[in-house]
C-alpha cells in the first residue's frame, strides 16, 4: 500500500474546508492531514484537530480568551505562521482554501517550497497570476485547481496535445436572481442573496455568485492556470449546475465535465491525482431527466462580470482591482451598508479612479492591494 499523502489544509473551517474533511474521513487511508487553519474560530478548528490528531493548528487572528489544543497538536497564531504552515517541510499537499486575496502569501511559500498546492482560492492567481505561475515554474510547484469550473477544465484536457485546446467555456447558474426582473434589483436583501439555488457556500462566494463577479474572478483565474487568451474564454448560463466546465480543442470538438453540484468531486480529484477512487457522494443518476440547457449570459442583468471582462482585457493590475473593491462591496452589502446594485457601481468607480500598473514585485501588489481597499471604502463612505 502506498504512504498516505500528508495534507496540510488552510481554511479548514470553512466550506471548502468542511468538503475536504469529508474527502479525508473518506480517504483515510490515503491522505493524514497533518496541520490546518483558520482565522478566528477556535473551537472548530480544535475539534478538526482532535478528530484527525493534527499536528499543526493556526489562526491568523489571536482568540479573545485563553484556549487550550488538544493532545499533542501545537498551535500558532497569526498571518505568518499561516504562510510558515504553507510551506511546512513534511507536507506533500497545500489545500489553498481561504477567502480572498489573504491566500496570496500562503499559495506563494507553498509553491517556492515546491508543494503540490491544490487551490480554491480564485484570489491567488486573479492578484498575483503572473507571480503566482512564474513561482511555481521556478521552484517546481504544482498547482492543481480545485474550484469545480477550473478542475473540469483541468480533467477534459489531460492527455489531450499541448496546443490542441481552442477555449474553455465556464458554467454558471445564474444564482437566485437569474430570472428575476431587472426592475427589482435595487430591493434584493442579504437573505435573498445568499439563497444560492444549487451549492452551499461561504456568505462572500454566495454573494459573489448572485453578482456573477464569482464567474468574472475565475475566467481570470483560467487565463494563468490554462495558459489563455481572454478571447479564449466563455461563460454559459447552466441553470442546474451539472456541467461544470466545457472545453473546446482545435479540431471542433467539445468535451464537458459532469458530477452533481458538491465540491467534494472537484477536491477529491486534486488531492488525490492523477488517481481515481470511489467518491464521497452518489454520482449522476442517468435513470433520470437531466435538464442541460445552456444559454448566454446578459452583461445588463450581471454587470460585475462585464468588469471582471474587461479588467482582464486591460491586464496589468486591473484583475486586482477588480478583485479588492468587490471584497470591499460584498462586505459592506453583507453589514448592510450598501444595497446590492451598489456593488458593481462601487467597482466600477475603484477601476475608473486606478492607475494601473505592470508589476510582478509582491510589495507593489501588496500595496496597490491595500490603496484599492482605501478607494473602494470611501465610495462604500459616499454611498452611505
Amino acid at each position: 500500500m502506498s504512504t498516505p499523502k500528508k495534507v496540510v489544509l488552510l481554511g479548514a473551517t470553512g466550506s471548502i474546508g468542511d468538503s475536504t474533511l469529508k474527502v479525508i474521513r473518506k480517504h483515510s487511508d490515503k491522505i493524514e492531514l497533518i496541520g490546518i487553519s483558520a482565522h478566528s474560530q477556535a473551537d472548530k478548528l480544535f475539534k478538526i484537530a482532535k478528530e484527525f490528531n493534527v499536528q499543526h493548528a493556526c489562526l491568523s487572528q489571536a482568540p479573545h480568551e485563553k484556549i487550550n489544543p488538544p493532545g499533542k497538536t501545537q498551535f500558532h497564531i497569526g498571518q505568518q505562521s499561516i504562510i510558515e504552515l504553507a510551506a511546512l517541510e513534511e507536507a506533500d499537499v497545500v489545500v489553498v482554501a481561504v477567502v480572498g486575496s489573504i491566500g496570496l502569501l500562503p499559495t506563494l511559500a507553498a509553491l517556492r517550497a515546491g508543494k503540490q498546492v491544490v487551490l480554491a482560492n480564485k484570489e491567488s492567481l486573479v492578484v498575483g497570476g503572473q507571480l503566482v505561475t512564474e513561482t511555481a515554474q521556478k521552484y517546481g510547484g504544482k498547482i492543481i485547481p480545485a474550484d469545480s469550473e477550473h478542475n473540469a477544465a483541468f480533467q477534459c484536457i489531460q492527455g489531450q496535445p499541448d496546443r490542441s485546446l481552442q477555449s474553455v467555456i465556464l458554467t454558471a447558474s445564474g444564482g437566485p436572481f437569474r430570472d428575476l426582473p431587472i426592475n427589482q434589483f435595487a430591493d434584493i436583501t442579504i437573505e435573498q442573496a445568499l439563497n444560492h439555488p444549487n451549492w452551499s457556500m461561504g456568505k462572500k462566494i454566495t454573494v459573489d455568485s448572485a453578482t456573477m463577479a464569482n464567474k468574472g474572478l475565475e475566467l481570470i483565474e483560467a487565463r494563468w492556470l490554462f495558459d489563455l487568451t481572454p478571447d479564449q474564454l466563455e461563460v454559459v448560463i447552466h441553470p442546474t449546475s451539472i456541467v461544470h466546465a466545457i472545453v473546446r480543442f482545435v479540431d471542433g470538438c467539445c468535451i464537458a465535465q459532469m458530477t452533481p453540484p458538491s465540491m467534494t468531486f472537484a477536491l477529491q480529484n486534486a488531492i488525490l491525482f492523477p488517481e481515481r477512487h470511489e467518491g464521497v457522494e452518489e454520482s449522476l443518476d442517468f435513470s433520470k431527466s437531466l435538464d442541460l440547457e445552456f444559454s448566454p449570459p446578459s452583461l445588463e442583468r450581471y454587470p460585475c462580470l462585464r468588469l471582471a471582462q474587461e479588467a482582464m482585457l486591460q491586464g496589468a493590475t486591473a484583475p486586482l482591482v477588480f478583485n479588492a473593491a468587490n471584497e470591499i462591496a460584498v462586505d459592506s452589502f453583507l453589514r448592510n451598508r450598501i444595497g446590492f446594485l451598489d456593488i458593481s457601481h462601487i467597482i466600477e468607480n475603484t477601476l475608473n479612479k486606478s492607475d494601473l500598473i505592470s508589476t510582478t514585485s509582491i510589495d507593489d501588489l501588496l500595496a496597490l492591494d491595500a490603496s484599492t481597499r482605501e478607494c473602494a471604502n470611501i465610495q462604500v463612505d459616499l454611498l452611505g
